[in-house]
């Protein structure tokens, strides 16, 4: 009996999940799809697509986590945000995970805008950093879905050509 239905399966699940990972940052989303295109060239043996493209893919995932990081980072650090502003903004996207939709762009703002606020008390710089913080994820969604779409195009292109 074949069962290689049962890969493509779950490679399917794998790869809509982390796609939906790359918004919901309770997911890791970019290294899910990496894994539900591993199981779909596995669910043919690696006929369709071998150790070069399989490379290329783990690559532009370990891109995509430090693209992660990074663009959160910058975005807080542009705009001068404390660690307090940092934690509070880790903290209000999982709180803001609770609220979907709306929580999980006002979750990020918000935690970073508040511990802004507890660290130094004015207003002012408080709302800048909670943009710059929201900025900065939302640049790091972009890219992290950028490089989904590409990973999809590098494993359509070795599984058809």
């Amino acid at each position: 009996m074949d069962y290689s239905f049962i890969f493509y399966l779950v490679a399917a699940l794998l790869v809509i999940v982390g796609i939906a990972g790359i918004i919901l940052p309770a997911l890791p989303g970019v290294p899910l799809v990496f894994v539900g295109l591993l199981v779909a060239a596995w669910g043919d043996g690696f006929e369709r697509v071998g150790w070069l493209p399989l490379v290329v893919l783990g690559v532009l995932t370990v891109i995509s986590v430090i693209v992660d990081v990074i663009a959160t980072v910058i975005g807080a650090q542009k705009v001068g945000a404390s660690k307090l502003a940092l934690l509070g903004s880790a903290i209000g996207t999982v709180v803001g995970l609770f609220f979907m939709p709306i929580g999980l762009f006002v979750g990020p703002f918000a935690g970073a805008l508040l511990g802004e606020y507890l660290h130094g008390r004015q207003l002012g710089q408080a709302t800048k950093v909670g943009l710059g913080t929201w900025l900065g994820i939302i640049l790091g969604v972009a890219l992290k879905l950028g490089l989904a779409m590409t990973m999809l195009g590098v494993f359509a292109a070795a599984w058809f050509f």
